[in-house]
């Protein structure tokens, strides 16, 4: 949108750079808490220059906008799963990507535990419900992988039900995509030091205590199992069809740079021509008067 500054009511043109202005503190507020927890955890500074990260996050979110408008307009159905171990940034990618989206067209899907009922399905069938339709993306943050991974390693399955889960997965997969279905899958690699230190910034930060679960404590001892775990499900689950794409986590805001630009490269998209929306003129009656809001109902003014 263009703004006529020589005939713009000057009022209404200091509400739109309000707006604006409010709408990057969005992604500032994110950014300051992302520096909060790097003093907190001492972990290892991004090399990247904090100025040129906000200039190119906020294009790439444009690009992003570009991407939901282009699927939207072609009913394109897209999935993209992410998956790592705990702590290694896929929340932060996802919010992200997802900041400026319209959650109708771009939604999360981040499932609890199976219940008793659904461990007696058809093991992809509790995916399937959340599956996209036309114009629609689906961020998976974890996925029908947790049957290679934590269930795995935890024990919550036999090694019988992981064997039918490699022999399946390559065919389920093959499926959506025959059907139409774009699906893109990450990882987000972390090293062990990284890991550990994300770990001691959840103990001590109040505001992340609630992410640290005992199975994320548990799998900071199982370090060398969720390896090997990794490591075999990469091997046997990399295809062509829906090959495994790598994302370097350590530096966070490196990996979310990266995953998106590489994202929006995965699917070809043009710019979706909208026609011009005019507002209309409101209408007014002269016996209209709106009725005062009882104070009692009103939230506290205390900022």
């Amino acid at each position: 949108m263009t703004i006529d500054h020589a005939s713009a009511d000057p009022t209404m043109v200091e509400m739109i750079r309000r707006e604006i202005l409010d709408s990057y503190d969005e992604e500032m507020e994110l950014g300051f808490e992302d520096d909060r927890l790097d003093s907190l955890e001492g972990g290892s500074e991004s090399g990247l220059d904090r100025r040129r990260y906000f200039r190119d996050l906020l294009h790439l979110q444009h690009e992003l906008v570009r991407l939901q408008d282009w699927v939207q307009h072609k009913k394109l159905r897209v999935v993209v799963l992410f998956e790592g171990r705990d702590s290694a940034g896929k929340g932060g990618v996802i919010k992200r990507i997802t900041q400026r989206l319209n959650p109708r067209v771009c939604r999360v899907v981040a499932l609890p535990a199976p219940s008793e009922r659904e461990r007696t399905q058809w093991y992809f069938q509790r995916y399937v419900t959340h599956l996209p339709a036309g114009g629609e993306i689906v961020l998976f943050d974890r996925s029908w992988y947790n049957r290679a991974g934590v269930e795995r390693v935890m024990g919550f399955c036999s090694e019988a039900e992981v064997e039918e889960f490699f022999r399946s997965v390559p065919e389920f997969e093959r499926m959506l995509v025959r059907s139409g279905i774009i699906l893109l899958k990450y990882w987000f690699s972390i090293t062990d030091e990284e890991q550990a230190l994300r770990f001691h910034m959840r103990i001590t930060d109040p505001l992340k205590q609630w992410k640290l679960s005992p199975m994320d404590v548990e799998s900071r001892r199982r370090w060398e199992d969720y390896t090997r775990a990794k490591e075999d499900m990469l091997a046997r689950t990399h295809i062509p069809e829906a090959p495994w794409w790598v994302v370097e986590a350590v530096d966070k805001k490196r990996a979310r740079l990266n995953c998106i630009s590489h994202l929006l490269e995965q699917i070809p998209y043009e710019t979706v021509e909208h026609p011009s929306v005019h507002l209309p003129e409101r209408v007014r009656h002269a016996d209209y008067l709106r009725t005062p809001t009882p104070p009692e109902m009103l939230v506290p003014s205390r900022y």
